[in-house]
């Protein structure tokens, strides 16, 4: 490990550590009922969530952001590879993405629970309406961005249609998607929350709305903490698989340089 990169890491250990050790320090006087103590907060949220409330609220909020997620790029990659490959196909598109683009997904909660109740169902299809346009747009650019060489040399080659798409298009498109994905995932965890603190008899979004209406104000700060955990987990292992998959990205950018 280099000395930048070990001066980095240690940056993004301390500063968080200082964040909340001033956070500590602030509140630890503290006696207005809204903004309790940090110490009131943490002891409610090992109260709570370690593991109380994992089965009951937790799992379900997880289950439905993957659900959606997952299903969302699903949809959204193999449509932007056909829309970026046929520029006829992506101008006859256009103006029903940017429409169905710009409906805010939580103005479909009425519609969804009109049509498919209060369950999973309607959440899991909250999630993919605003999942599904990050990827798809991201994917629509990546794949016009391929080198156009690349793809007229592996024509040349008389490679088929699937094998460039598999091997030339795809992988050449790969950053922009995980870019999209990665803009997606933030997006999931925001819709997820949103949708339960709607209509649901559980999840974390529930558990917060809830507990602020019965003024249990440490424990919705306990919610909104393990929120934010959720949000840096999910996006840490997003990070860790997304190096994986574009290692090799990563390696041409730095022999580039």
């Amino acid at each position: 490990m280099t000395a930048r990169r070990a001066f980095l890491l240690g940056l993004e250990v301390l500063v968080p550590i200082a964040v909340v050790a001033l956070w500590a320090a602030w509140s630890a006087s503290s006696t207005s009922f809204y903004f309790p103590p940090l110490s009131k907060i943490l002891t409610t949220f090992k109260d709570t969530w370690l593991f109380d409330r994992v089965g009951s609220d937790v799992v379900p909020s997880l289950l439905r952001l993957l659900a959606g997620y997952a299903l969302a790029t699903a949809i959204a990659v193999p449509v932007g590879l056909a829309l970026g490959l046929s520029p006829a196909a992506r101008r006859a598109s256009a103006p029903i993405v940017e429409f169905l683009r710009a409906i805010p997904p939580p103005a479909l909660i009425p519609f969804g629970i009109v049509v498919m109740g209060v369950g999973n169902t309607m959440k899991v299809f909250i999630i993919v309406a605003v999942c599904v346009w990050p990827v798809l747009l991201n994917t629509v650019d990546g794949v016009r961005g391929v080198d156009a060489q690349l793809i007229e040399t592996s024509r040349a080659y008389g490679i088929g249609m699937r094998d460039r798409l598999s091997s030339v298009i795809l992988p050449a498109a790969l950053p922009q998607i995980f870019a999209g994905m990665r803009t997606a995932l933030s997006l999931a965890v925001i819709l997820m929350v949103i949708s339960e603190m709607v209509a649901s008899t559980n999840g974390i979004g529930y558990f917060v709305l809830e507990s602020q209406r019965t003024f249990a104000i440490p424990e919705m700060w306990s919610g909104i903490v393990l929120l934010g955990l959720l949000g840096y987990v999910l996006n840490l292992i997003f990070g860790v698989v997304e190096a994986r998959v574009l290692r090799w990205h990563r390696g041409a950018r730095s022999a580039a340089r």
